[in-house]
């Protein structure tokens, strides 16, 4: 595993050769606070000093943001030819998709932490409960590598990047809206209840709300733990065929 550290500096400080990355973090905070202090967010009208307006939106911000992040993870070696190149350097497979999903894992906590100005705007404006704020972060950082784990995947499928964006986007999608109380009485319409049920257990939503109030339930790490470590061995299995 000791090429892992290399795989990974190569792949994370590639992120920030391209203005491209200075973009998208300037972007992704400026829509995520924006989201926050907007008529849907609420965040004065609730009159609660909490960044739970703030953190509500990071599910479906993830659904575009990460797949944004993730398609080039490997369609792009693909497309390049450099992923023979690649192949031919003294790195087993799982190495090097450990260090790729690390440093796009990396980029996103980054992402996520930039927004310590909206947690110090909230001590200011009152007294929040900062185990509850940390909390969320901690969530929202292992949200993020469920959702990358699904991107990386979908991203060994092709050589295209919008093609691997667009199937990332849906797969995202769907495990957003198992969440939904309407979306889980379509799928008891066409699958038997307890199949329905227990595909509702795979939100995104599901599993991050509980972070948003608090409480580290070991289900909802290890789900999200599991599902980055189920997606990355599928990962390993579609480059090595």
């Amino acid at each position: 595993m000791r090429q892992i550290i290399p795989i990974f500096k190569r792949e994370f400080l590639g992120y920030f050769r391209s203005p491209v990355a200075y973009v998208f973090l300037i972007a992704f905070l400026l829509i995520s606070v924006s989201l926050a202090f907007s008529r849907y967010g609420g965040f004065f009208r609730a009159g609660v000093a909490s960044m739970e307006s703030y953190f509500t939106f990071f599910p479906w911000l993830f659904m575009f943001i990460v797949p944004a992040v993730g398609m080039r993870l490997w369609s792009e070696e693909k497309r390049s030819g450099t992923v023979e190149l690649l192949f031919t350097l003294p790195v087993t497979t799982l190495e090097a998709v450990l260090g790729k999903f690390l440093a796009g894992w990396a980029f996103l906590a980054i992402a996520v932490l930039l927004s310590f100005p909206m947690a110090f705007t909230v001590g200011y404006l009152g007294a929040p409960d900062w185990g509850v704020i940390l909390t969320t972060y901690l969530g929202a950082i292992l949200m993020a590598g469920g959702y990358l784990g699904v991107c990386a995947l979908a991203s060994a499928t092709t050589k295209n990047q919008v093609i691997s964006f667009v199937i990332s986007l849906g797969a995202c999608a769907v495990l957003l809206f198992l969440g939904f109380s309407s979306f889980t009485e379509t799928l008891e319409g066409v699958l038997p209840l307890a199949l329905a049920d227990a595909l509702a257990n795979f939100s995104f939503i599901t599993h991050f709300d509980a972070f948003t109030k608090g409480i580290i339930d070991p289900k909802d790490v290890i789900f999200f733990l599991s599902l980055m470590g189920f997606t990355l061995f599928l990962n390993v299995v579609v480059l090595e065929r």
